[in-house]
């Protein structure tokens, strides 16, 4: 699948005010950029780094009354949807250095709060059938509501309100694999199906030594998303973070099969 994506941002600020941005489509093998153009507006300064796991960029800005973002980009995505179902979960103790991390509880995702709930839910199930349970489980029960939560919401306050956005619906999902001792990040995006549009956020799990996208709200499958980056929860994968006060304008993205 092809696809066009466009993005906007327009932000004020009150004083020079440093930004670190993660807009941009990751190159990898299953997803080849075609095009892709990056205008930040009038900066003071401007470089980028790489994101984590060396997948995707970030870029710094240094911006003095406002940060005006432009960007589109043709990806042609090769990825293949799967049935992880017949997956098995890696044991433990065998896991390699780059899935570890994404068992350990983190600032979105409190894991270690769902041991009980998954043991007594999800206690007779393993692998990618558990996974695919819990993100119908999630998908079923929870109410997608712009506006529900904010940027400090957590798994667990979404668990106790069932309701949220994308970025809750993964919070929830990665919270629960870790749970069962499955590794799970937090996966940034673009999707052409993903209603209102929007960056979009799904996780991604670790079963049979690699990992697979997973998507609890079911607006999109693998093989229609371009991955910005990936990370433990949110705080990792923010389109924009800003190192002082910046309020925002006017913000729109766009993704379209081309």
């Amino acid at each position: 699948m092809k696809l066009k994506i466009t993005a906007e941002l327009d932000y004020g600020m009150e004083t020079e005010t440093d930004v670190l941005l993660q807009i941009e489509t990751a190159a990898m093998p299953v997803q080849r950029i075609e095009h892709e153009r990056l205008d930040a507006g009038s900066t003071t300064y401007l470089s980028r780094i790489s994101a984590e796991d060396s997948i995707g960029t970030r870029v710094w800005l240094s911006c003095q009354d406002s940060l005006n973002v432009q960007y589109e980009a043709t990806v042609n995505i090769t990825r293949k949807n799967e049935d992880i179902t017949k997956l098995q979960s890696d044991p433990v103790h065998r896991l390699p250095h780059e899935a570890v991390r994404y068992l350990m509880a983190s600032r979105y995702c409190p894991s270690d709060e769902f041991q009980s709930f998954v043991a007594a839910e999800f206690g007779h199930s393993s692998g990618g059938q558990c996974i695919m349970e819990m993100a119908n489980w999630v998908g079923e029960r929870f109410t997608y509501s712009p506006g529900a939560s904010g940027p400090s919401t957590t798994a667990l306050e979404t668990f106790v309100q069932r309701r949220g956005i994308c970025r809750d619906f993964a919070h929830v999902l990665i919270s629960l694999a870790r749970a069962k001792a499955i590794p799970a990040r937090m996966v940034s995006c673009y999707g052409p199906n993903v209603t209102p549009q929007d960056f979009h956020a799904v996780a991604e799990v670790w079963l049979e030594g690699r990992w697979h996208l997973v998507d609890p709200t079911g607006m999109a499958t693998p093989d229609q998303l371009a991955i910005i980056g990936v990370g433990r929860d949110a705080a990792d994968i923010a389109f924009l973070t800003s190192y002082g006060w910046v309020t925002l304008n006017r913000q729109q993205v766009q993704v379209t099969e081309a």
